[in-house]
């Protein structure tokens, strides 16, 4: 009997050999890749998850385009401010800085404050300056500067140019073209 229990402690290990972690290490072994399977199918799961998600909003956003709209009498769009307008400079005639120049017709409008008459008297006040202004604005640009796709940042320029160099206590507002042609001479 001691032999057979002898024989078993040998096949088995007994403790102070080392047999008992040799079993618990096995089972660790062999529990390993279930874990692993089951990490590998969170990270499956979660990938998948990732991508229609993705997938969904591109298809809903349409190249990012606004899915709401504001409809044009709603009450939080804001009127647009009027203005007085000084159209007294008349039209003027001038020739770009190009190499062969092109012949520059203006007929500009400045809008001011409404019943701003300060800003009249200035404006009436400074008339001759303001054609001098326009004529040398235009004379120092190019023909490429004076095309349509341009126009908006012409205004925002003469508008800062007017309010900063030209007049004192009158504010521009906003600058409109009656007439702007650059022909070629």
């Amino acid at each position: 009997m001691a032999e057979e229990q002898a024989t078993e402690n040998l096949e088995e290990g007994s403790p102070e050999e080392g047999g008992s972690t040799k079993k618990k290490s096995s089972r660790l072994i062999a529990f390993l890749p279930h874990v692993l399977k089951f990490v590998a199918i969170g990270l499956g799961a979660l990938i998948l998850i990732v991508t229609v998600v993705v997938i969904t909003f591109s298809i809903l956003n349409k190249g990012g385009r606004s899915q709401t709209a504001v409809p044009e009498n709603s009450p939080y769009i804001g009127t647009r401010p009027q203005y007085s307008m000084f159209s007294a400079i008349g039209l003027i005639r001038t020739r770009t800085k190009d190499p062969t120049p092109y012949a520059v017709v203006v007929e500009m409008i400045i809008g001011y404050d409404l019943n701003n008459a300060q800003a009249a008297t200035e404006l009436t006040g400074r008339l001759y300056e303001l054609r001098d202004f326009v004529r040398s604005y235009f004379s120092s640009k190019y023909a490429e500067e004076l095309l349509p796709e341009n126009e908006a940042r012409l205004k925002q320029e003469i508008i800062e140019l007017l309010n900063t160099r030209v007049l004192n206590t009158a504010k521009v507002r906003t600058i409109l073209f009656n007439q702007l042609d650059a022909m070629e001479m």
